[in-house]
């Protein structure tokens, strides 16, 4: 590491693990990045980040080398070495990319162009895989993978220039009220996702919170209100407490379940700012 890390103790926990999957990097020996949630090299360089690591430390900087190293002519990313390559594939490759500071670099304009160009009707994303069969409610688009893409896009000119992701803001909004698993994962607003989880890993109120407060299209809308509402409620004495945390996260530092997060603090902070371009 070239400098001094906020959670020490949670460092040297991600990087004893840098090997497990059996090559460098959090890797499988097949080059598959996904594998071994939450110890794989796509959650790992966002682990790395949250607690402290610099973007431009060696460590992410070879694994940004290595995430660019599956990207396609197309603009896909191809993160697992078998199958087909969905959506959430290369949205969750772009999302990391974007978070180490690589949202204007060149190489990734085929990306954001491949996802703008792919949206289904509904302005969000969606893969064929259809793992619970068919029905009506798996003609819609993925909501997890469709607030990533939209994180990534927050990080980039896009929001101001192309107003099709409204669209895919709105296809989020229009969750808050349906709630039901929608999309061909089924992803649906109940419980679990009413819990505050942290880091971002999965579909849950406060990463839905947090993406839509930096679209103007959604800070004026009643439904995202209400969903800062809910969010808000949850605070106590003013801190976010961690409701939700994968259980190999669970006594870490900077997400220990059932206690206040100061990272998790500071991206509440953010919401905050973003309010007030309301």
């Amino acid at each position: 590491m070239t400098g001094p890390t906020t959670y020490p103790r949670d460092l040297e926990a991600i990087l004893a693990r840098r090997h497990d999957n059996g090559a460098d990097l959090w890797m499988t020996p097949d080059k598959n990045l996904i594998k071994g949630s939450p110890f794989t090299t796509l959650d790992c360089a966002l682990l790395l980040l949250e607690v402290g690591v610099s973007p431009a430390d060696l460590i992410l900087q070879a694994m940004a080398d290595l995430i660019f190293s599956c990207q396609r002519d197309d603009g896909r990313f191809r993160v697992a070495p078998k199958g087909a390559i969905y959506p959430c594939h290369t949205i969750g490759a772009l999302n990391v990319l974007c978070q180490l500071g690589f949202a204007a670099d060149p190489r990734l304009e085929k990306t954001f162009r491949h996802l703008l160009d792919s949206r289904h009707m509904d302005g969000g994303w969606r893969c064929h895989a259809f793992k619970y069969g068919r029905g009506p409610e798996t003609d819609c688009s993925n909501p997890g993978p469709t607030l990533t893409a939209l994180n990534a896009f927050r990080m980039t000119g896009y929001p101001d220039q192309d107003a099709g992701l409204d669209r895919a803001v709105e296809f989020l909004l229009g969750h808050w009220r349906i709630r039901r698993p929608i999309g061909p994962c089924h992803y649906g607003i109940g419980t679990l996702f009413m819990q505050v989880a942290y880091p971002f890993m999965t579909y849950n109120l406060f990463y839905y919170v947090y993406v839509l407060s930096f679209y103007r299209r959604a800070r004026q809308d009643e439904r995202f209100l209400e969903a800062l509402a809910a969010l808000e409620a949850k605070r106590i004495d003013g801190q976010i407490v961690v409701e939700r945390v994968n259980r190999q996260l669970a006594r870490f530092d900077f997400c220990a379940k059932g206690k206040p997060s100061a990272r998790a603090g500071a991206r509440y902070r953010e919401i905050e700012r973003n309010l007030t371009g309301l």
